[in-house]
């Protein structure tokens, strides 16, 4: 009886890595016939790996398996969840006015966009935010200037989509982040020939 557990011991030692120690391996059983079988029968354990699913199979808008969240895609839904921002021009100077087109999830109906290239002239406040509001397929469009008084060189123009719900009773506004973007801006120097192009 000892040497039969030690037996089983054994063998579940000498398994790959591939296979658990919990799994009892499963006799092969031969076809052939008996003057072609060998005299003794073998026994030998699967390690073939489980089945994958693989990512085109799964339904669209779910998540995989890693638990990363589905960014995009080439269907409709993919585009829901997209967020993005473009500010045209991405070099403007001193004194332009920059276009502003934003795009946030269906989710959210507001966007919060600023910059420290944003500057009014005779404000004390270095970083300055505009609101940008949003259609029902969460697209949006703003100009902004740039003020003479900003100053030259890299500056970072961030966005937040936002979900804004007001309680009509208390009149108190909840505001939830939904996604957050940012895109780089280099602001040039002033040149008087830029009105005369």
């Amino acid at each position: 009886m000892r040497s039969v557990a030690g037996m089983g011991a054994a063998t579940v030692l000498m398994m790959g890595p591939g296979v658990t120690a919990g799994v009892s391996p499963t006799p092969q059983v031969s076809t052939a016939p008996a003057s072609l079988a060998p005299p003794v029968s073998t026994a030998s354990v699967s390690t073939a790996p489980t089945s994958v699913t693989p990512a085109s199979a799964a339904p669209a808008g779910a998540a995989p398996a890693n638990g990363q969240p589905v960014t995009g895609g080439s269907g409709p839904d993919g585009w829901k969840k997209r967020t993005s921002l473009r500010v045209l021009p991405q070099w403007p100077r001193q004194n332009n006015n920059v276009r502003i087109l934003a795009h946030c999830p269906t989710a959210a109906n507001h966007a919060v966009i600023g910059s420290t290239a944003f500057t009014l002239k005779g404000s004390t406040r270095l970083y300055r935010e505009v609101g940008l509001g949003l259609s029902d397929r969460g697209l949006g469009r703003r100009a902004v200037s740039i003020s003479y008084y900003a100053l030259p060189g890299y500056h970072e123009v961030c966005m937040k989509c936002v979900k804004v719900t007001i309680d009509q009773k208390t009149r108190i506004r909840k505001i939830r982040v939904i996604s957050r973007y940012s895109v780089p801006l280099q602001v040039r120097r002033f040149r008087i020939a830029q009105f005369f192009d």
